[in-house]
């Protein structure tokens, strides 16, 4: 699966140029591409600054609900996000709104092997405990995350068909198996609405010798924010971690949350879901892939 066509070239000169209109005391910092995404174009401001400006309109709304929500996010959930620090609006033939964001030190849970990432159940078991609370009715909808499962069944019989993989027919068996669990009863809940490894960024290799143990320093890419059955951000623990990991963080989060069995099958079920479209990402962005070669195992095999 490819990443969509920008529909809007962003260049260092362009951020400079939108900087020194709307926030002139930062316009003078060097800036510097980083990468770009699905959705967004990243790029850093000095040292300590990200730029993070929508690539295509349909992801512009997006970090419009991430200016709006975030804040009030952050202040509970006990691990730093990419809070907007300054708001941009749209000038010089840019369209949309963008904001600047801390720039976090480390590198991904998804460039760590999977067995060194025991010291990350904890903290992100405290994350979605304090993330999981009911969202207000005014909260983003997101389509694609926190809805019923039969919401995503053609989408993922699409995936599995067109899938080389010999493994699909046995993921659309486990697919079908888990389909008819009974759906979310709760309140909607706030969702982060993408919680694969590569969005969890982890103290770099140097701090990590030092303290002997890896450090969730940020939670990234708030994009798909949205509220809903918090089974689809605990499918983490099939796309993060190991059998015994993953019983650690089921643990956790059943004493913080009191989870019932039933999302837990949803989560699975989710899972598989992740799996499907990371692994069709996989020619593209190798890394993604890794994380679904993972989660296929984890799903088949354990």
């Amino acid at each position: 699966m490819s990443t969509p066509p920008a529909e809007v070239t962003v260049t260092p000169d362009l951020v400079r140029q939108l900087l020194r209109e709307q926030h002139p005391d930062l316009a003078e910092l060097p800036i510097a591409p980083v990468s770009h995404g699905w959705d967004n174009t990243l790029l850093t401001l000095g040292e300590h600054l990200c730029v993070r400006m929508p690539r295509r309109e349909a992801a512009a709304a997006l970090v419009v609900n991430e200016q709006r929500w975030l804040p009030g996010i952050a202040q509970r959930v006990g691990v730093p996000v990419p809070v907007p620090v300054r708001v941009g609006r749209p000038g010089h033939g840019y369209p949309w709104h963008w904001s600047v964001v801390p720039w976090f030190e480390g590198r991904t849970a998804a460039e760590v092997p999977v067995e060194e990432r025991s010291d990350l159940v904890e903290p992100l078991a405290l994350f979605l405990s304090r993330l999981h609370v009911p969202a207000p009715d005014d909260a983003p909808r997101n389509p694609v995350r926190g809805v019923p499962l039969r919401d995503r069944d053609t989408r993922v019989r699409e995936r599995l068909a067109a899938s080389p993989d010999p493994r699909a027919p046995d993921l659309l068996a486990l697919w079908e198996e888990l389909l008819p669990t009974p759906e979310w009863s709760g309140p909607a809940l706030w969702l982060h609405g993408d919680p694969h490894p590569a969005n969890l960024l982890v103290g770099s290799a140097a701090h990590t010798r030092e303290r002997g143990r890896l450090d969730l320093v940020a939670v990234l890419d708030f994009g798909d924010l949205t509220s809903g059955d918090p089974a689809s951000d605990l499918a983490a623990a099939w796309l993060a971690f190991g059998p015994e990991d993953r019983a650690r963080l089921r643990a956790a989060l059943d004493r913080r949350r009191g989870i019932d069995p039933h999302t837990w099958d949803r989560a699975r079920a989710w899972a598989l879901l992740y799996a499907t479209l990371l692994c069709a990402s996989a020619p593209e962005h190798p890394l993604l892939g890794a994380i679904g070669e993972h989660t296929v195992l984890q799903l088949l095999h354990t």
